[in-house]
């Protein structure tokens, strides 16, 4: 049997989706390509087994100016498919990058006053500061929109931050972070920018994580940590603005669905390829063939889905303070994260089946990929939640106590 060259197979956006963006954007993720394969590809697998992030990327990844992409003028497919395609490389960077800029750096934007862009903003998009989200808490995940229990208090001119956050993505090292805590006073959630060097406050890694090595999780500890009113979210009135940051970000994290899909299935079928038994590759085995293909498939189906999530996306209308908010409502995009992470799950899971017992080890790649898989199946709401936030959308009634 001849030898297969892996660059005259079709590649995996099958249906060619990328085409649908325009030229600029084209040359743009290209450029994304060939950071990626120089900078983080050769060097993601010894990141994630040492449980390493490496700072060093970050002048690099600034360079990019990918930074939230849709306030430059760049659609929202494009901004999709950037995620996607560091999600390929690496699940971890995609991260950080989701982190920081989808939701830090969003808010400065949505949220932040004139001061406050002016003092943070620059700095933020050019990655010379880096900033963290905490919102989840030891005791509330699914349900911390009505028991959220870090408080905050108004004394004076000042506020002061009592409680704790959990699974903070770079939460070890960040310069900034936007913390949500409810008023004491008015029951109401407000945020804040929280300088991570002030008293009080301190952040503690999680260790032992079978998914998402690199990135720096941690466990946030707000002891009187007083805050001053100019670092409050002066746009930030209630939970319905988590929540508009979080739909966009959900979003986001079913596109980290699509890239991880893309990557088992580029690794599965290399693999296949170059693997021989019997006497020939297992790409040539009827089996093997049908696994690929239900891989393609889920891929394309997840891909084809986020891109139309996308179009809802552009088209946008007038809310609250005069921000343009999205077309896609929450419902839509707890359903393209609730069913894209299935697909992925069941694709990293094919994947890991094609490599036998080298899909075990992370010197394969897929092991690494199918771990990663199920940190997306669960962060921005859970799979079963965000079931339930479109099974409400579609019965009229909540099964969410």
């Amino acid at each position: 049997m001849n030898k297969v060259n892996m660059a005259d197979l079709p590649r995996p956006d099958f249906y060619g989706f990328e085409s649908l963006l325009s030229g600029r954007e084209r040359l743009k993720l290209a450029q994304l390509r060939e950071f990626l394969a120089a900078e983080v590809e050769p060097h993601a697998v010894d990141w994630w087994n040492r449980g390493r992030f490496p700072a060093e990327l970050l002048p690099g990844l600034a360079g990019l100016e990918l930074s939230t992409p849709v306030q430059q003028g760049f659609s929202h497919l494009f901004a999709g498919l950037v995620i996607a395609e560091m999600t390929r490389a690496d699940t971890s960077i995609a991260t950080f990058f989701m982190v920081h800029h989808d939701l830090f750096v969003q808010a400065l934007y949505e949220f932040g006053s004139a001061e406050q862009k002016a003092r943070l903003l620059e700095d933020a998009l050019a990655l010379r500061i880096t900033g963290a989200f905490a919102l989840t808490e030891p005791e509330h995940g699914s349900d911390v929109a009505g028991g959220m229990a870090t408080t905050a208090r108004r004394e004076g001119g000042d506020w002061i931050l009592n409680g704790a956050k959990r699974w903070i993505g770079n939460g070890t090292f960040c310069d900034y972070m936007l913390v949500w805590a409810r008023e004491e006073d008015t029951n109401q959630v407000r945020g804040f920018i929280v300088d991570s060097k002030l008293e009080g406050f301190r952040a503690e890694r999680i260790g032992n994580k079978i998914s998402l090595r690199t990135v720096q999780n941690a466990d946030i500890i707000l002891d009187n940590v007083r805050v001053a009113e100019a670092d409050r979210f002066a746009g930030i009135s209630s939970f319905d603005d988590t929540k508009h940051l979080l739909r966009g970000s959900r979003i986001m994290v079913g596109w980290q669905a699509v890239g991880q899909q893309l990557a088992a299935y580029e690794v599965a079928r290399r693999y296949a390829l170059e693997r021989e038994q019997f006497g020939r590759p297992i790409a040539g085995f009827q089996l093997i063939q049908d696994q690929l293909v239900r891989m393609l498939g889920n891929a394309t189906a997840s891909l084809g889905m986020l891109a139309r999530v996308a179009q809802l996306q552009e088209e946008t209308h007038a809310g609250p303070q005069g921000i343009r908010h999205s077309g896609a409502d929450m419902a839509q995009a707890a359903l393209a994260k609730s069913y894209t992470s299935a697909r992925m799950r069941e694709t990293v899971s094919l994947g890991r089946s094609i490599l036998g017992g080298n899909g075990i080890v992370t010197d394969y790649l897929m092991a690494k990929i199918f771990s990663d898989a199920e940190a997306i199946y669960t962060y921005e709401g859970s799979y079963e939640i965000n079931s339930l936030i479109v099974g409400r959308a579609v019965t009229g009634i909540s099964a969410i106590a």
